[in-house]
């Protein structure tokens, strides 16, 4: 069974027992979250999160799985600015106990940004924070490393760069890697023409074993634009096709899938007020990729 969800919030009263209803209503049988805003540093306590009742209505829906992700203020890749690694590494410290604590195998971070201190520089001083939280942390949880656009001074552009944070880190075996195809995209992996030369790439350089997340994405930009801006299913420039035959892949079935998609906007509104993941999900789980409306995307 094709593992299927997308990001979902934790927040409220009911916190991961509402995350968990939230990804239910979709349609998902996996999701995504945060364990608390992804900007700061403020974070409620492991007994406040509702962890236990959230996994007793996970298995009575048939969710047995979910993934964390990483606040973005984490920068392990930054040698400009001594307090900004430190927090990134006291921070990443937290956040794997917190990984563990809501019973996830996998926490996805962001490698990290250089800071114009040259990519060199950024993988070294990657390879240090994640040294200094992987050989004091004895936990099963992996860090996914995320294929990033290549925005900017960011780190994990290429495969080759993620294979470099590998080579250095002392427990590997710790390490595993989060496809995002909107950031393949616009890193310039074309796997709309090329799909299998793409993973098979990968496979050559990392290997397709290590992929523990993919987020499925369309992209507003083109082919190479290291840009990095999310569009709906079927609304970019990857389109619904190659997104289908990503999710149906039978080397990835095991993996969870992730929509990170934008919300939409009620007619006649500008405000964002309306998630697509219901409809999304059910398109790509459809097994018939002609499920399509007439202008070749879901009716949303």
């Amino acid at each position: 069974m094709t593992l299927l969800g997308s990001h979902v919030g934790m927040s409220g009263k009911e916190m991961f027992l509402g995350s968990v209803k939230e990804a239910v209503s979709y349609g998902a049988n996996t999701l995504m979250l945060y364990t608390g805003a992804p900007q700061n540093t403020r974070r409620k306590q492991i007994e406040e999160l509702r962890i236990g009742e959230g996994w007793e209505y996970a298995a009575q829906h048939g969710v047995e799985e979910i993934v964390v992700h990483a606040p973005y203020i984490i920068n392990l890749a930054n040698t400009v600015k001594p307090e900004t690694y430190e927090l990134a590494v006291t921070f990443l410290e937290k956040e794997l106990k917190r990984t563990a604590a809501m019973k996830s195998k996998v926490l996805i971070l962001h490698p990290g940004s250089h800071v114009n201190a040259g990519a060199e520089a950024g993988i070294e001083q990657a390879i240090k924070g994640l040294n200094t939280v992987l050989d004091q942390n004895d936990d099963d949880v992996v860090i996914a490393l995320e294929t990033m656009a290549g925005k900017g001074s960011e780190i994990g552009r290429s495969f080759q760069e993620i294979r470099a944070i590998y080579d250095g880190v002392h427990k590997r075996e710790r390490l595993r890697v989060c496809l995002d195809t909107c950031h393949l995209n616009d890193a310039g992996y074309d796997l709309v023409n090329r799909y299998e030369e793409v993973l098979r790439e990968f496979d050559e350089i990392i290997g397709l074993d290590q992929i523990a997340v993919i987020h499925v994405n369309d992209s507003v930009n083109p082919l190479g634009s290291h840009k990095d801006r999310h569009a709906n299913i079927g609304s970019g420039t990857i389109g619904y096709e190659t997104l289908h035959r990503l999710v149906h892949d039978v080397r990835f079935q095991a993996v969870p899938k992730i929509l990170e998609t934008p919300w939409l906007c009620a007619e006649g509104e500008k405000k964002k007020t309306i998630p697509p993941y219901k409809e999304e999900i059910a398109w790509l789980k459809a097994a018939n990729k002609g499920n399509q409306g007439s202008n070749g995307r879901r009716g949303i």
